[in-house]
């Protein structure tokens, strides 16, 4: 699904190197953690696996495609890629149904469409009877598993989550990203999270460990692969 061979970042004029020759192989439906500290270059990675920054040097390939194939990028995105961050960045003045429905828009749905897969998604994260409130009017959980269902209702093949429990206690955050796995594991999506929580890591399928720019063995437990 998608391989990455020698990845090199930087910013600030080659001052700050963020990534370091980063080679890294993920299967289809494969689900694994990407953990290290604040500033190892985790979201810098998934950053470029989305397309939403640009790599200095190396290769990423998607299905065998290299990722420039695939311009324009905000087509990439919308087709392959479901994004889910620390905060959940919902719409306050809309419901949690009309912002999971919103990414569907662009692909010109009908409306009954567009709630009916939105409403699918809720009724599977659990939100059915939050359909109608807005994210000010639910728990700080319910806001994430809404985001989640936003990130998923494009049925992306990439799933890729930047700290999605960092604001929430440890029982909630575990709940949702396994509402994220199972859903992913039911339709073989990639799923690819940056975590420093290793309750969080010990739920996926493998582990990879990230230190100042360069990727390494997990340590104990699912040992990802470096390539």
């Amino acid at each position: 699904m998608i391989n990455c061979d020698e990845l090199v970042k930087t910013y600030e004029r080659g001052r700050v190197q963020a990534l370091r020759g980063v080679s890294l192989k993920l299967e289809r439906g494969e689900q694994a953690a990407l953990m290290g500290p604040s500033g190892c270059g985790k979201s810098t990675l998934l950053n470029l696996l989305g397309a939403l920054d640009r790599y200095d040097s190396g290769e990423i390939r998607v299905d065998g495609r290299l990722l420039d194939d695939f311009r324009p990028f905000h087509l990439y995105r919308r087709k392959f890629v479901g994004f889910v961050f620390q905060f959940h960045h919902l719409i306050p003045a809309l419901s949690l149904l009309e912002n999971v429905a919103l990414p569907l828009l662009p692909i010109r749905l009908k409306r009954k469409e567009r709630y009916r897969r939105a409403s699918a998604l809720l009724e599977e994260m659990g939100l059915s009877a939050r359909a109608d409130f807005r994210p000010g009017d639910v728990s700080g959980g319910e806001r994430q598993r809404a985001a989640i269902a936003r990130a998923l209702v494009n049925e992306p093949a990439l799933i890729l989550a930047d700290e999605p429990t960092g604001s929430l206690d440890s029982v909630t955050g575990e709940q949702v990203v396994q509402f994220l796995l199972d859903h992913a594991r039911q339709r073989e999506a990639t799923v690819l999270i940056a975590t420093h929580n290793a309750a969080i890591a010990s739920l996926t399928q493998n582990c990879y460990r990230m230190s100042d720019g360069r990727l390494q063995l997990a340590a104990g437990g699912n040992v990802g692969r470096s390539e």
